[in-house]
């Protein structure tokens, strides 16, 4: 800022505070205030502000006149906004301006600085209550949580559209494509989408609702859809094979999911009819079979990790044999900790049979007494059971656990994409990659952006707080890639691959994010953030309302260097 003087021909000089900034080769100036009112002391006073001089101590500040009206965060809401705003993702929800659109920008905003329900999210844009710039910046006034509702309507109206602009930026013919579920508790029992089902959660006492994420190889996310709880996950693959051809109109597609998801019989009745690709992993059962085939042999894991093999059992289909022995080990571990458990649960029952006063007698008494541990502790395979009214005993099945032990860290990746098109390591790369998937659920279901818990009743509300949020991750999957170097992660992925050797071996940091993350530093010796984290520190860089006698302007704080750097790995102005 600067104090500028304009000559008047017929009376004295306006005396304008203004601020000059560059866009391109182009300097743009406005003013911020008029000072022609103050004496020249004043305004020598103002000048020398500006400067960064100290005129009087701060004791003393309140006889001046000089007065900080407000202050509130900024530097955080300048961030988000010029991502946005470098994404254009405000003409991907319509193309031109309109008081809709800003809300419902304010609302992807909101979601990433600050997410909240939709009554508090109203109360921070309004002008007495704002705990941000956001709805100051967006020009919005004030907004009433109605209209906040009315903009999800808004929104969910426009999600098809907004989905097909996303998928043609992010998606091309024959690309990988990433699908996965999840699901997630719900606050009510009004909502026709609530209901009982496999919770991911550990809410089993709750009703739910199931939705699932669509992302390009890299893990952007382009599209969400919402099921009510109780949906079975294959049955959420015709849906999206509908989406991908009709509506992105992508005839070639390879679309990688789970074990669980593309079934043997999603794979005949969905991907095969709509010629679509596939990758995805073979059930335990399935590859129990191969290696009773001898179609697996297991001496192939002797002196590599990897092999691609064949099976009359999936004909015209590539199958890649996988062990990983660190994931050997895990499983190992986790089953002994297991069967220990189970084979002392067991005991105290077997114990509480024989005991003298008050034994456990019945054998519908003592069935249920087994049922409760073995739903516990999943170990019923593996222990021979002899109920009988007064007596329990039991024993390991030795021979079904040497069996499940023998197939310790092996997987079997099923894919129908050619060797020419796709390689045994880029294979195996497609599928550990649905791990993007679930990074992006966690973030949904964390602090980063708390899709739950979900108090709206209606189903399509319901669908748009969803949508909402997938939304606000697309920014925030875009500000954490431009952010990785003050961030704790990985900033090239291909190097830290390189440096695993075998696709096989657990994903690990690259040396160099290794090093950054055990200096907490950067190579500049700034200090590291999580996103989360980074965002508030970028919050603490305030606008601040300063009265000045009759003149009343904003002045901003100034970025220290870990905002500057913020700012410039992002590419966007301070002044949103």
């Amino acid at each position: 800022m600067f104090i500028d003087i304009v000559p008047n021909r017929s009376s004295a000089p306006a005396v304008l505070l203004r601020e000059a900034w560059r866009e391109g080769k182009r300097i743009r100036k406005r003013t911020l205030a008029n000072l022609s009112a103050l004496s020249p002391a004043q305004i020598d006073a103002v000048r020398r502000i500006l400067r960064g001089e100290t005129l009087v101590p701060l004791a003393a500040l309140d006889d001046t006149g000089f007065e900080i009206v407000r202050s509130r965060p900024h530097g955080a809401v300048a961030a988000v906004l010029g991502m946005i705003r470098t994404l254009g993702l405000d003409s991907v929800l319509a193309a031109r301006p309109s008081r809709e659109r800003s809300v419902a920008l304010a609302l992807v905003g909101a979601r990433v600085l600050e997410p909240g329900s939709k009554l508090a999210t109203a109360r921070g844009f309004r002008p007495e209550t704002s705990s941000s710039t956001l709805a100051d910046v967006l020009d919005l006034g004030g907004v009433d949580v109605d209209e906040c509702y009315a903009a999800l309507d808004w929104l969910l109206a426009r999600q098809a559209r907004i989905e097909t602009k996303l998928a043609t930026r992010h998606l091309s013919e024959a690309s990988l494509v990433l699908w996965d579920v999840t699901s997630t508790y719900f606050e009510g029992r009004t909502c026709p989408l609530a209901r009982r089902g496999h919770s991911r959660d550990g809410k089993t006492d709750r009703p739910q609702i199931v939705f699932g994420v669509l992302t390009n190889a890299e893990g952007c996310p382009v599209a969400v859809e919402v099921y009510e709880g109780n949906t079975a996950d294959p049955s959420t693959i015709a849906p999206q094979v509908v989406k991908l051809q009709e509506r992105f109109g992508l005839a070639r597609i390879v679309l990688v999911g789970d074990r669980g998801m593309l079934t043997a019989a999603r794979i005949r009745q969905d991907l095969k009819p709509a010629g679509l690709d596939w990758i995805t992993c073979l059930r335990a059962p399935q590859i129990r079979k191969l290696v009773s085939a001898g179609e697996l042999q297991l001496s192939l894991f002797d002196e590599q990790d990897l092999a691609e093999i064949t099976s009359a059992d999936f004909p015209g289909e590539r199958l890649i044999a996988c062990r990983n022995p660190l994931l050997a080990e895990e499983r190992a571990r986790k089953r002994k900790e297991l069967l220990h458990a189970t084979t002392q649960a067991l005991e105290v029952i077997a114990v509480a049979t024989r005991r003298a006063k008050r034994p456990l007698h019945g054998k519908e008494k003592i069935g249920l007494r087994i049922g409760r541990v073995l739903g516990r502790f999943k170990m019923a395979k593996h222990f021979r059971l002899q109920i009988t009214d007064t007596a329990f005993t039991y024993e390991r099945d030795e021979a079904a656990i040497a069996d499940e032990a023998a197939l310790d860290g092996i997987y079997v990746i099923r894919t129908s994409v050619p060797a020419e098109r796709l390689p045994v390591a880029a294979a195996v790369v497609a599928y550990k990659n649905l791990e993007f998937v679930e990074r992006a659920f966690r973030s949904f279901k964390g602090l980063d952006l708390q899709v739950r818990p979900i108090y709206h009743h209606l189903a399509d509300r319901v669908r748009a707080h969803v949508f909402l949020c997938l939304l606000a991750y697309y920014v925030e999957w875009h500000m954490r890639q431009a952010l990785a170097p003050l961030l704790f992660m990985e900033e090239d992925r291909r190097a830290a691959q390189q440096e695993r050797g075998s696709v096989v071996k657990p994903a690990r940091r690259s040396r160099a994010a290794e090093h950054k993350v055990n200096r907490q530093h950067t190579k500049d010796g700034l200090p590291l953030h999580s996103f989360r984290t980074l965002l508030k520190d970028l919050a603490t860089l305030s606008k601040n309302t300063v009265r000045m006698g009759d003149a009343t302007f904003d002045r901003l704080t100034t970025p220290t260097p870990v905002q500057q750097r913020a700012f410039d790995l992002l590419g966007v102005s301070l002044r949103a």
